[in-house]
């Protein structure tokens, strides 16, 4: 990655279990790692969005969050792994007011435009016309891990978009980021999150949430949940049609 990363969230559609979480060079201005997720989890941000972002561009010099608690795993690894930056003067992350995540925030207005206010606008409408009643623990399950897999299909095509666009007078983001730091860092230094969460329990000794629900999860079983996602991929072999 470039000197310095910005990591932020967008909650705009928070109320139907939706949250998205992303990565952008500050450079470049590419989105470098993105993920959508139930509700904002330390171990899916370091999993989706930090770890993917690290591997494929290399360690970034600093990286500025919010105040959230969030991201507390992902700023662990990251000060953990520190010797492996390429400048060694920074800080190894910043956490700073959201206002002042200027780079990242200039996306959310994409973002939001044409991902989550369409989305949000048919979810009203339901509630509406009491279609869906979102104080069912089910009811919420069930919109929120679908609106969240519609929601990834819109924020994959939108970052796609916006990391070939031309930017006045800079040029184009994919173009200016290239292939990120020279330096790469090994897989074996980026655990997967179960490793990470359990060292940062033995080194700060407190723990991190594991897995984040809205609604409460109807399965008993991982089988059972994979057996009935098999069944709706059969009778909907391609979600982007209910998206478009």
């Amino acid at each position: 990655m470039g000197h310095r990363v910005h990591m932020d969230q967008n909650k705009k559609l928070a109320m139907f279990g939706v949250t998205h979480v992303l990565v952008i060079d500050v450079f470049s201005k590419k989105v470098v790692a993105h993920s959508t997720m139930p509700i904002k989890n330390n171990l899916a941000i370091y999993e989706n969005v930090f770890r993917p972002a690290v591997l494929a561009y290399g360690m970034c010099d600093q990286m500025r969050v919010d105040h959230g608690k969030e991201f507390y795993l992902t700023l662990f690894m990251q000060e953990l792994l520190s010797s492996h930056r390429h400048n060694q003067e920074r800080r190894p992350y910043l956490q700073t007011s959201s206002t002042r995540n200027h780079i990242v925030e200039r996306i959310w207005p994409e973002v939001n435009n044409r991902v989550n206010y369409p989305l949000k606008t048919t979810l009203l409408g339901l509630v509406d016309q009491e279609e869906i009643c979102m104080n069912d623990s089910l009811v919420r399950y069930c919109v929120s891990n679908l609106t969240g897999c519609l929601c990834e299909i819109g924020l994959t095509r939108l970052v796609e978009s916006w990391n070939a666009h031309r930017i006045p007078g800079r040029g184009i983001p994919n173009d200016l980021a290239g292939r990120g730091c020279p330096k790469k860092i090994q897989q074996e230094l980026l655990p997967h999150s179960a490793e990470a969460a359990d060292l940062y329990s033995q080194q700060l000794g407190s723990s991190l949430t594991r897995h984040s629900t809205f609604g409460v999860d109807p399965f008993s079983t991982e089988q059972d949940k994979i057996t009935v996602e098999n069944q709706f991929a059969e009778q909907y072999s391609d979600i982007s049609d209910l998206y478009s």
